[in-house]
């Protein structure tokens, strides 16, 4: 990919958009799975029917991991944007005034990911996103070349600890119908002070995590999706031989996850766990390659899935209520036997809810509500 300047006064493009509303629909495809235990997330039989195990590859192709590793280089491309607007901004002549404005947007974004861990989803992806954002920002005039290499070595060192916690035995066998399972069903499904005892329990292990593992990953991610935007590559898309580089590479690594994942061996499972990350990175740069081609920043142009991602930070919360509301509260007998069938059906219609929603909504607003609470907080508070 040949270096690019990216633009001095970035105006909003219709390819984020898109690519932001993709990946917005895609993570419930996931998260749905945690929306009853969400430490644990799905229960497998101990024989897998054959749609769990057909639906268990394609989502190891198509779906896990890569709408975080979407979003987390979308999130990068965003707080970049930001800089280059704050630059143009002659009302802000200060330098650290300048970037305070962009610091606080991270702060006020870890403070909403605490809430909604709490209250709401303790499988929360906007903490991790605001403390690998302070991170990322730091690195931000750095060039794309130089940008890569620090992406590299950080999604490196990070894999590190992930791979040791991945390896750690796991005494506790959760399979479908074993006494552990429905022990944590039982306790999810619970009172709302039991539920909010378990999400504090989550909140506190993934703050001992975040700064071992996900903050460098993710800031990692951040630092590559800045790269992207510097080539132009959310306006371009990418070229020929990085294009069939990344193809190759998601085919191969996904195809061994698949077998490692399935073979039943927690060894090999835990290398599996491994291996998606990076098949994960390969796979959102062809998705964002597809949307640029066909989108080509025409504002008409897969317009429903550009409404979607205008709408990005409410309609993800929204998910949160939604599936939480469903299998903890209305039907919590879902979750004793829902196959992974089960819960793509509920994604797939609520996907299709969330395209009329954001079309139906953006007819009479201009913004979201919560996109409305943070930028006025931000403006309140730099």
């Amino acid at each position: 990919m040949d270096e690019h300047r990216s633009p001095i006064n970035p105006i909003r493009l219709a390819n984020l958009d898109a690519v932001r509303g993709l990946g917005v629909l895609g993570i419930f495809f996931l998260n749905i799975y945690f929306m009853g235990n969400s430490f644990f997330g799905y229960a497998p039989h101990e024989v897998q029917p054959t749609s769990d195990i057909v639906i268990a590859i394609l989502s190891n192709f198509f779906l896990e991991g890569r709408f975080f590793s979407l979003f987390a280089m979308l999130f990068g491309v965003g707080i970049l944007i930001q800089y280059q607007r704050q630059q143009t901004n002659i009302a802000m002549t200060c330098k650290i005034q300048k970037n305070q404005r962009i610091k606080c947007r991270q702060y006020w974004l870890i403070i909403f990911g605490i809430i909604h861990a709490i209250f709401i989803f303790p499988g929360d992806i906007l903490l991790s996103y605001g403390v690998a954002g302070l991170l990322a920002f730091r690195y931000i005039t750095l060039s794309a070349d130089e940008l890569i290499r620090k992406a590299k070595w950080f999604i490196f060192l990070s894999l590190i600890p992930i791979a040791l916690i991945s390896l750690m035995p796991d005494e506790q066998v959760y399979l479908r119908d074993s006494a552990f399972f429905i022990e944590q069903l039982s306790a999810w499904t619970g009172s709302y002070t039991q539920q909010l005892t378990l999400h504090l329990n989550l909140l506190a292990y993934m703050l001992a995590v975040i700064p071992l593992t996900l903050m460098w990953f993710i800031a990692g991610l951040m630092l590559l999706g800045m790269a992207l935007y510097k080539r132009n590559i959310f306006i371009d898309g990418l070229d020929n031989k990085t294009l069939w580089q990344c193809v190759f590479w998601a085919i191969i690594l996904s195809s061994f996850d698949s077998l490692l994942s399935l073979s039943g061996k927690p060894m090999w499972q835990a290398i599996s766990d491994l291996l998606l990350w990076f098949s994960a990175i390969a796979t959102a740069l062809i998705y964002i390659h597809i949307i640029v081609k066909y989108c080509q920043n025409t504002p008409h142009r897969l317009k429903l899935l550009q409404n979607v991602g205008k709408l990005a930070f409410s309609l993800y919360i929204l998910q949160s209520i939604v599936g939480i509301v469903l299998l903890r509260y209305i039907t919590p007998d879902w979750l004793y036997s829902l196959d992974r069938i089960g819960y793509l059906s509920i994604a797939i219609i609520y996907s299709v809810l969330q395209l009329l929603m954001a079309d139906i909504y953006l007819r009479r607003f201009n913004q979201g509500p919560l996109e409305k609470l943070w930028r006025a907080l931000v403006s309140r508070t730099s």
